[in-house]
């Protein structure tokens, strides 16, 4: 029998994240797709991320037929094709949730993922996500990706959405410390 879950952010309740939650404003929109075995992982920062932006969905799955939704839209993912940074926001910011592996593969399964211009950085900076051990550089957690892209495109100080960010890793730290 699994255990009981909060109904907004997804966790058992014994970890709930509503706690975490500190609401931000974000101009250009944000559309997260996570792979359906992202959505109940403890260390799982694309829920919290969407739980603070106003402008902010959250869907899950491996395929997407996302047409109307991806119009105007830019990918933030790392790799060959990187456009370069828009001086204007687009209309929507869109980031793969999952691991390196399953993101590769939302991304070959859905062409019109593939065919969106393509946001990465020269040189990202250090993640800060302790939870999981990065293979390269440019592989930051979701909501670290995506608070920094939003930073930049929108010119907006993103502090209570890193308050939330840094809680949730001192939350799992006292919780690997103890198991």
């Amino acid at each position: 029998m699994s255990r009981p879950r909060c109904p907004r952010c997804l966790h058992p309740l014994s970890t709930c994240l509503c706690d975490l939650v500190r609401p931000v404003e974000n101009r250009t929109g944000l559309l997260i797709l996570q792979h359906p075995l992202e959505e109940h992982q403890a260390k799982n920062t694309a829920r919290l991320l969407q739980l603070c932006l106003a402008r902010s969905e959250l869907r899950v799955g491996e395929r997407f037929d996302e047409a109307a939704a991806l119009a105007g839209a830019v990918l933030l993912y790392p790799g060959e094709g990187g456009a370069p940074w828009p001086d204007e926001p687009p209309r929507r910011l869109v980031v793969l949730d999952g691991t390196w592996r399953k993101s590769r593969k939302m991304l070959a399964l859905n062409p019109a993922l593939r065919a969106l211009p393509r946001l990465s950085w020269a040189e990202p900076p250090a993640s800060r996500y302790a939870v999981r051990k990065a293979q390269k550089p440019e592989q930051l957690s979701t909501l670290e990706a995506a608070a920094l892209a939003l930073q930049q495109l929108d010119g907006t100080d993103y502090g209570p959405l890193w308050a939330a960010f840094e809680g949730l890793m001192a939350r799992l730290a006292r919780h690997r410390n103890r198991g």
